[in-house]
């Protein structure tokens, strides 16, 4: 340290407790890096490396950015998963003695942004810390900065189950102490591929004793503890708007770890890792920020509480059956801005004046909501309305204080509102006015003393002045003019009122500036009143805001309310896979019935690839969801038991980072469903051993079938192309056979993608391989070949193997609903369109009959649902 300069020193000390972090340092207008940050940053951020004397014997690294410019930089630093130390002037460089001192004012993380591109409206941003306890059990605790929501709960499931949590609630920052062993280091790192931070400290501080006050478990108080320690220490500023901790169970929610979401694509598609295609994007309805990460957080969560869910689908209800009424709901919602994040940037101390405008128009849409839920008077909805807060007081406030087109600065004046403050008002008023008030000085004056030469003038050394000639100094009053300067042949004065005026005048701009800001600052520190109020408010609004949204999709949808049963059955009528359907088209997807009761526990699916049987299971699973998160559902009619887990194994993934190969997670997979379901739960097993030798896997897919049905009993659908497994009907009293139909059109296999009672004993990989166009010679071959092999495994004559071959294909007299199938997947889509049967014919001759343009809107949807109702007969 002592071969560099002060200031080098200086940021060396900084640096030293910022190992972690990129620190900005400001020098003037800039924001400098040295040494290593310099050489990384200038690679990171694509700016020039150049370097400077800091004392020693060889030139440092150096770099650096405008302070102006630096948030563009930040955020490129925090996309990238780094941190930056904000490291800024405390001191003012003109009484600084020696080096300007300097602090670190903020530490951005990953989990800390407050703004900015970084942060996506409809995702939450969750930072987690991890606190792990002798008994094998976590404690967990995470919390949005932006909206100020912290939740904790205390695993008990072991590591696996908190890897799952962690990887529900995406935390793109996980705080832990130091003593946390490697191993959960690593797994905590390597499964959710986030930014780890550290923190020695977990006791309660006095700054946030009053948010884990409520909580009664010593290890809820620890787990959370460490998280508060770690926002406070590094963001060193008030955070008011954290709410009291809220405490939760696992078991509290329908369980479903990290495979079975992304099977069933809950929030995003395991190909492109994005939204579109997924159960989020097809529920999508919401008109707010809060109301799309509330509706992700529900997804992620749904009941297993009864009356909880019917008491969601009442609202939904009465949404549904009143259109209009919910259209104007949606209308007010979408001039609802983001209450919860507004309220975080209040109480953060990032607001702005167009933040507030945004929050004032918000509350002025609150009583127009209420009288709109009001007029729905149902009992559901009048709960509401109750708690439905305008927080008048503030709305008034804002409106009386702001004007409605503020700057983005708040430094820059032009912010209050006249007439607010009278102050000001006055300095408002000298600097509009200061020309006139000086004129009408100068004639008051004139008139006073009966001098018409009197004169007001104006110099940068002396100010404003009267000037009266030497000849006219009698006509003065005495002791009222003050002598400020001496001419040869006149003399200067100042009265009492001038000199006052000469202050405002003067500094009106610059004490304007001041004071607005001041002002400012003031009705922030109100507004901070406010937030406790406001964000009981915003769960109040996003959850109006979702149930909306469940009617809207509900309505557009042709879903249906689901019933819940406790006697574990599952009755769902022409079920559809909801994101499947909205792809498709509800003219083009085949819907399927799926009865389960005590006697019919597991479904055994057999059939061809590409026909249907994962699209079928999933469906079942993704229904069971929207019905336990208060939706309806894709069905003409639903009725099912309350699942308290959902356990999914679909799809074929190695798992690169751990080692472990596709077989190995299969089983997994599998332990994991077999060792947790209960007697509540489903199951979904697609393909199970298929990665492994035919004898082996079909030797463990029995194994697995077989101890479900003995030791668990959970509904369970499990499909396969072991065939030869269909034999388990006759030998277990609760599996059934189904099996996914298809025929033959012009040689060519059609799936109908219908599920009916019964086995299929051929899959007919070869004609799945015809339909995917491999070269014909191939095909032929493979033929030749699959006969070869069943006259080595099955020696009969060839009249034997031939009816064995088609026994797939059903020789049994094709029924209408096959030929109504069949117009769905003829080979030619033209085809299709030239089988319109009579009464299609009739409805679209209907149709050309109606003007529709003639009718009320509402004559016309009613008269379009009956001719489509008849389409669909």
């Amino acid at each position: 340290m002592t071969q560099y300069t002060p200031m080098i020193k200086q940021y060396l000390q900084v640096k030293a407790e910022y190992q972690d972090a990129f620190l900005f340092f400001r020098l003037g207008d800039f924001y400098e890096m040295f040494f290593d940050d310099a050489v990384k940053a200038s690679q990171e951020l694509e700016i020039t490396l150049t370097s400077r004397d800091g004392g020693g014997k060889e030139r440092i690294p150096m770099c650096g950015v405008p302070y102006h410019s630096a948030p563009n930089y930040i955020e490129q630093l925090i996309d990238k998963g780094f941190k930056v130390a904000i490291c800024e002037q405390t001191e003012d460089p003109k009484q600084a003695k020696g080096v300007v001192r300097r602090e670190v004012v903020q530490l951005i993380t990953p989990g800390t942004v407050m703004d900015g591109k970084g942060l996506n409206d409809k995702e939450n941003n969750y930072i987690a810390s991890v606190t792990a306890f002798d008994d094998d059990t976590y404690g967990l605790a995470y919390s949005d900065l932006t909206t100020g929501e912290t939740k904790v709960t205390v695993v008990l499931e072991g590591l696996q189950a908190l890897m799952n949590e962690l990887a529900t609630i995406g935390a793109k920052e996980v705080v832990i102490h130091p003593d946390l062993s490697d191993e959960i280091q690593g797994r905590i790192k390597e499964r959710t591929d986030v930014t780890l931070s550290f923190e020695q400290e977990s006791n309660p501080g006095h700054a946030f004793t009053h948010l884990v006050e409520p909580l009664k478990q010593g290890k809820l108080i620890q787990a959370s503890s460490l998280l508060f320690h770690y926002l406070f220490r590094t963001q060193k500023r008030s955070l008011d708007h954290l709410q009291v901790v809220e405490t939760y169970q696992l078991h509290q929610f329908m369980k479903m770890d990290y495979y079975s979401k992304r099977n069933l694509e809950l929030t995003e598609t395991i190909r492109s890792k994005g939204k579109k295609g997924s159960l989020l994007w097809l529920l999508d309805e919401t008109m707010t920020a809060m109301g799309a990460r509330l509706l992700k957080q529900w997804i992620d969560r749904p009941l297993i509480h009864k009356h909880v869910i019917e008491k969601r689908q009442t609202v939904v209800q009465v949404l549904l059956e009143r259109f209009f009424e919910r259209q104007d709901l949606r209308e007010r919602l979408k001039e609802v801005y983001d209450l919860e994040r507004l309220s975080g940037r209040v109480a953060f101390g990032n607001v702005n004046g167009r933040d507030l405008i945004q929050l004032k128009k918000s509350l002025q849409q609150i009583p127009v909501l209420k009288q709109l839920i009001q007029s729905l008077e149902n009992d559901a909805t009048d709960e509401l309305v109750a708690r439905l807060d305008p927080c008048e007081e503030l709305t008034d406030l804002l409106e009386k204080a702001l004007i409605e087109n503020p700057p983005l600065s708040i430094k820059e004046g032009s912010l209050i509102q006249d007439g607010y403050h009278e102050e000001l008002d006055q300095y408002r008023d000298a600097s509009k006015n200061g020309k006139s008030w000086i004129a009408k000085l100068e004639r008051d004056e004139r008139e006073r003393t009966g001098i018409r030469s009197l004169k007001v003038g104006f110099n940068r050394v002396f100010g404003y002045y009267i000037e009266v000639t030497r000849a006219n100094l009698q006509h003065l009053e005495e002791g009222r003019y003050e002598r400020k300067q001496t001419l040869t042949n006149a003399e200067r004065f100042i009265t009492p009122e001038l000199k006052e005026k000469e202050s405002l005048i003067l500094q009106a701009d610059e004490k304007s500036v001041d004071l607005e800001y001041e002002l400012f600052i003031g009705i922030r520190e109100r507004v901070k009143e406010f937030i406790p109020r406001l964000q009981k408010l915003a769960k109040l609004v996003s959850e109006l805001d979702v149930l909306q949204c469940f009617a809207t999709v509900s309505e557009k949808r042709h879903y249906t309310r689901p019933v819940f049963n406790d006697e574990r059955r599952i009755v769902l009528k022409d079920g559809r896979h909801p994101v499947v359907e909205k792809v498709m088209g509800a003219q083009e997807y085949v819907p399927n019935d799926c009865y389960m009761d005590e006697e019919r526990e597991v479904f055994l699916i057999t059939g061809p690839n590409m026909s249907g049987k994962s699209t079928y299971m999933r469906q079942v699973a993704l229904t069971s969801v929207l019905a336990q998160i208060g939706c309806y559902v894709p069905a003409s009619e639903a009725n099912l038991p309350v699942f308290d887990q959902v356990f999914t194994r679909i799809g074929a993934a190695d798992d690169l980072i751990s080692g472990q190969s596709t077989f190995m997670v299969e089983m997994l997979e599998a332990k994991n469903a077999i060792i947790h379901a209960t007697q509540q739960s489903l199951i979904l097993f697609d393909e199970i051993g298929r990665g492994t030798s035919t004898y082996d896997g079909m030797a463990l897919a029995q194994a697995i079938i077989e101890y479900i049905h003995e030791h668990i009993g959970a509904k369970t659908l499990f499909s396969t192309h072991y065939h030869e497994l269909t034999v388990l009907e006759e030998e277990l009293a609760k599996v059934k056979n189904v099996h996914v139909s298809a025929m033959e059109q012009n040689g060519k296999l059609v799936f109908l993608h219908k599920i009916k009672e019964g086995a299929a004993d051929k899959s007919y990989g070869i004609h799945v391989a015809e339909l995917a166009e491999l070269p014909q010679a191939l095909i032929q071959r493979a033929n030749e070949i699959l006969l070869e092999l069943e006259r080595k495994e099955e020696p009969s004559s060839s009249n034997e193997v031939a009816a064995s071959r088609e026994s797939f294909i059903e020789k049994r007299e094709t029924s209408e609903e096959d030929l109504a199938q069949l117009s769905f997947f003829g080979a030619e889509k033209s085809e299709k369109k030239e089988k319109l049967n009579s009464k299609e014919k009739k409805c679209i001759e209907e149709l050309k009959k109606l003007d529709i343009l003639e009718m009320t809107p509402l004559d016309a949807m009613n008269t379009l649902y009956g001719i489509q109702k008849k389409l669909k007969q």
